[in-house]
């Protein structure tokens, strides 16, 4: 009865998608040069042009092929700049972002249309992929192993970032790297439940369940994503890339006591764009719960924390991120 509610509701969030598809309008179409084999990326912003450059430009050094992007309504010159990148596909629609799932409904039609059968990474504009032996070899290559070891999706937590100081006095210029300012990070503080229905590992903690959800933890950000997957047209995620259905997909880590490869998401939030943006977005409500997250980010420290403590660690590399326990190469050598 479990597995035949979950295909239905699967197929019900395909149908929407379909439906939300109708939202999209076409910028700049450069579908037709996808490859067979290509690593493609997927992605929703708005209003984030000062992020942009260095986004595809680490993300090519990574070796996506092509970026499939979403513009949601933006004022600034990010649309603009990511019409005009050859190897970026461009979207977009001024609905509103919380009635598509927050993004995800429109990700899902884009999805179901251009990236079956390819490595499909799904990410936000401030989120940066790591996986083991990310300096040295390609997303391909990590891409190849999976398939060779015929594993399908490939989980990666959510590690926020912060600089040394109130987020607001730090200096962020267009095309920056963003962790050469915000390079702390939580080494330990985080717990794991699991979802017994989703069979997911629900990960919370590090600078924000501290700072902004002390008295209210389980209304703490959920840090566990399903970020890369070798995508079919049947699949589709569930909540932002949290987990996914069919639920066998949301294993992605090993939950009886050995360890699976993973990844880490770098999260460079916390920039001297983060006051104005987080003022913005609890007046818009477009986000989960109607923006409490960001309302919680406003009210505190007027949106200009100090995450930094006794117990920050700076960021070197994935080894140090391992030795954590914050990800693993598994039994990939």
């Amino acid at each position: 009865m479990t597995s035949y509610r979950l295909r239905w509701q699967r197929k019900r969030w395909r149908a929407r998608a379909l439906r939300k598809g109708r939202e999209l309008k076409t910028v700049s179409d450069r579908t037709r040069h996808i490859g067979t084999d290509d690593v493609l990326l997927f992605c929703t912003f708005r209003n984030e042009d000062v992020r942009l450059p260095f986004f595809f430009d680490y993300y090519r050094k990574l070796g996506i092929n092509h970026f499939l992007m979403i513009d949601n309504g933006s004022q600034d010159g990010g649309p603009d700049f990511a019409r005009d990148q050859p190897d970026v596909s461009l979207w977009r629609t001024d609905a509103p972002y919380g009635d598509a799932r927050y993004g995800v409904d429109w990700l899902t039609y884009l999805q179901g249309k251009y990236a079956d059968g390819h490595w499909t990474l799904t990410v936000d504009v401030d989120e940066f992929f790591v996986y083991p032996f990310c300096d040295t070899r390609p997303i391909r290559a990590l891409a190849d192993w999976l398939d060779a070891s015929d594993v399908r999706s490939f989980g990666a937590m959510l590690l926020d970032m912060y600089p040394k100081g109130p987020v607001g006095q730090t200096t962020y210029a267009r095309g920056d790297d963003p962790f050469e300012t915000a390079s702390w990070f939580d080494p330990g503080n985080y717990v794991m439940t699991q979802n017994k229905l989703l069979k997911n590992l629900w990960i919370q903690g590090g600078p924000r369940a501290r700072s902004f959800f002390a008295t209210k933890p389980k209304q703490a950000p959920a840090l566990n994503k399903i970020p890369f997957v070798k995508w079919r047209k049947p699949y589709a995620y569930v909540s932002s890339t949290h987990m996914m259905l069919p639920r066998g997909l949301n294993l992605v880590y090993d939950q009886q006591g050995g360890e699976k490869t993973s990844g880490v998401l770098l999260h460079a939030k916390f920039l001297n764009t983060f006051g104005a943006r987080a003022t913005e977005e609890a007046k818009r409500g477009e986000h989960y719960r109607k923006g409490q997250e960001y309302q919680s980010y406003a009210e505190r420290y007027g949106a200009d924390p100090d995450l930094w403590c006794q117990w920050s660690e700076r960021y070197i590399n994935w080894r140090q991120l391992e030795v954590l326990g914050l990800m693993s190469k598994g039994n990939w050598a």
